[in-house]
């Protein structure tokens, strides 16, 4: 093949205007340029590629042949530029997010509904899973970036942002209403039937290393899947459950649920994106994550 595709292009021209003046004035060069081009093209290829016509320029049929050919792969890479551009204006392209039902419930959803709005072309594509698997996925190149909740261990060539703080919480229903507004020693959460999320999720991981810290082992009675079930459990009185704020705080306002105080703050976690330091974002995924880490939440 000859090595200077440019050629294939002035050919292409040529042969698609029937004209070597036309295809000139297509590719923006001189008349004399276009000719040497042609010229050249069947030098290497041994073989003539153009008759002249009444009007212009015909193929032969070696000329035809060869077009096939060329007219496919150029108006691929044309086809394969618009694309490019349609990624580059965010008029097409995909992104692939990895986040738990917590954070994309109370964190992410919103950013994904205002960069639909406004980039309605770009597939979000998003991989519901817990912060450790959410991690695993990411080192795995299967997202482009995800959303975990604190504590977590940061792998190298992760980087992290931090994008808004979340509250454990311990709430109850009229059951326990013996405890509402008592301060309480952590201690008598050993006493209590309590539910709380499976093990395996940084939320439960976070939960056992506080108490633990405090002399505090438990023993739940129900270990669910969600954090949205540990509150249904609770509604129904089942026990006590612990949760992040964000789940329960209807039902503490509408007075149906109450939360436990205790002498020792549990101190707050946080949300944070995650991407790969090894591996550049796409455009859309770039302009998303950075939507994020500008309007970070501190509260």
């Amino acid at each position: 093949m000859t090595g200077n595709l440019e050629y294939y292009k002035v050919f292409y021209y040529v042969a698609k205007c029937g004209s070597v003046t036309a295809a000139a004035a297509e590719l923006s060069i001189s008349q004399p340029a276009v000719s040497q081009v042609i010229k050249q093209l069947e030098k290497q290829l041994e073989v003539r590629l153009f008759r002249r016509a009444a009007r212009g320029v015909q193929l032969t049929g070696e000329g035809r042949l060869l077009f096939e050919y060329v007219e496919k792969g150029y108006e691929q890479i044309e086809l394969g530029e618009k694309k490019l551009r349609q990624m580059q204006n965010f008029d097409m392209g995909e992104i692939r997010i990895g986040a738990s039902d917590m954070t994309l419930q109370y964190y992410l959803l919103p950013f994904l509904e205002k960069f639909h709005e406004q980039y309605p072309g770009i597939k979000i594509i998003v991989t519901n899973a817990p912060t450790p698997e959410t991690l695993g996925l990411l080192k795995d190149g299967r997202i482009d970036f995800g959303v975990v909740s604190t504590p977590f261990s940061e792998a190298t060539g992760v980087k992290s942002v931090f994008v808004r703080k979340i509250e454990d919480i311990f709430v109850a229903g009229r059951r326990f209403i013996s405890y509402k507004n008592k301060m309480l020693d952590l201690q008598e959460l050993e006493k209590l039937p309590l539910v709380f999320l499976e093990k395996g999720t940084s939320t439960r991981s976070y939960m056992d290393a506080f108490l633990l810290q405090n002399g505090v082992v438990v023993q739940p009675e129900f270990e669910l899947a969600t954090s949205d079930m540990i509150v249904q459990f609770v509604l129904r009185n089942l026990g006590v459950g612990c949760v992040v704020r964000d789940f329960a705080e209807e039902f503490i306002q509408s007075g149906m649920l109450f939360e436990l105080r205790f002498n020792k703050i549990i101190p707050k976690r946080s949300f944070c994106a995650v991407k790969s330091t090894r591996k550049q974002l796409s455009a859309a995924a770039e302009k998303l994550f950075q939507l994020m880490e500008l309007e970070k939440n501190d509260s």
